[in-house]
């Protein structure tokens, strides 16, 4: 049945009716039919997929696809090439909240469909999109992390998948840590070559503000401004809090003018802001145009906090368990096996040598 669908598929014969049949064969085929054939049905889910981003109906394909997901998946951590189809629709039907139940899942283990030629593309497509569902939910930890994936996956090559997650990294860390973070030492050296001459607007914006309206035309034409724009107001909050470290009162005015604002108002407009998101901790004494900045009430001891460090302990134990795990499947393989011995065979000679000359005198 599935190669019936993807023969009408390549001659476009009733088109219409032809992608209901797929929508209704996603829906009701069985799992495990479907997984002895994992590259043939995930083929069909990228065709709905791709249909309905022509008519202009991505929502229609988010509860199907959730559904294709978890009949081609062995277990629930299992990362599948339709994953990134399923998050593509979430971005483009801004219905960002049916994604976050996989994305949420960290991943333990690739499908079998994803070892073919486009392995890689589905993959870096799934953490890139991930990455803007977050960034629109604003959790931007978890931002980070998905386009970091994507930027130091392993590459002889710079994509343009991995271009676009480099500038939206750096805007992200931008807005999150006030800086750009380097990145991790385990990334391809073609990556840390290339991709920096490609995004000079944004290594510039790091270091300036100004490059926000020097580059304007470059980062709208990425569909970036909107992070701009946020790394430009987590700029001047950054400022606000470093002056909580240092000062118990100022005026206004002050903020204003050591924040670089353009006056009073738009101060008391950021602080009231700060103060509403629980950024800092001050009070405005609109009499006298005075901030008091307040230390944190947060003591570190109640149940809520309490519950979030069990929390973390737990997911932490869970990791260190998967990763002894790990460790444990790899010295089994068969290739890793066959490695090591050929490394240790390497060194055998001049050893053995050694011991024979020994054991003749």
């Amino acid at each position: 049945m599935l190669e019936h669908h993807q023969q009408q598929g390549t001659n476009e014969v009733d088109k219409t009716n032809m992608y209901s049949k797929i929508y209704e064969f996603i829906t009701n085929c069985n799992g495990e039919q479907v997984r002895l054939e994992p590259d043939l049905y995930a083929e069909l889910c990228h065709q709905l997929t791709d249909h309905l981003i022509e008519i202009k109906q991505p929502i229609r394909g988010i509860e199907v696809l959730k559904k294709a997901i978890k009949k081609i998946q062995l277990f629930d951590s299992q990362l599948t090439s339709v994953h990134a189809d399923l998050c593509q629709l979430c971005l483009l039907s801004k219905c960002m909240k049916p994604a976050l139940e996989f994305l949420d899942t960290d991943i333990t283990g690739i499908g079998s469909e994803l070892g073919g030629n486009n392995d890689s593309k589905h993959f870096l497509l799934y953490y890139y999109y991930g990455g803007m569902i977050y960034t629109a939910m604003k959790n931007y930890d978890r931002a980070l992390y998905f386009f970091e994936v994507v930027v130091t996956v392993p590459a002889l090559v710079v994509s343009h998948i991995m271009l676009e997650a480099y500038k939206k990294y750096i805007l992200i860390s931008l807005i999150l840590h006030g800086k750009m973070l380097t990145m991790p030492k385990y990334t391809s050296q073609v990556v840390c070559r290339f991709l920096k001459p490609l995004s000079v607007a944004y290594h510039e914006l790091a270091s300036t503000e100004h490059a926000a309206v020097k580059h304007r035309e470059t980062f709208v034409r990425d569909k970036n401004m909107g992070l701009v724009n946020q790394v430009l107001n987590s700029m001047y909050k950054k400022n606000i809090q470093r002056l909580t470290k240092t000062f118990l009162t100022l005026s206004l005015s002050d903020v204003a003018s050591r924040v670089q604002l353009t006056g009073p108002a738009q101060a008391e407009s950021y602080i009231l802001n700060m103060i509403e998101e629980g950024e800092i901790y001050a009070m405005i004494n609109q009499k006298d145009g005075m901030v008091v900045f307040l230390d944190s009430p947060e003591k570190y001891a109640s149940p809520e906090t309490l519950c979030v460090l069990e929390q973390q302990m737990a997911a932490c134990t869970k990791l260190h368990q998967y990763i002894q795990e790990m460790d444990e499947q790899i010295q089994v393989n068969p290739q890793y096996v066959k490695k090591s011995a050929g490394s240790h065979d390497e060194d055998m000679p001049a050893t053995s040598q050694n011991s024979k000359t020994t054991y003749s005198m």
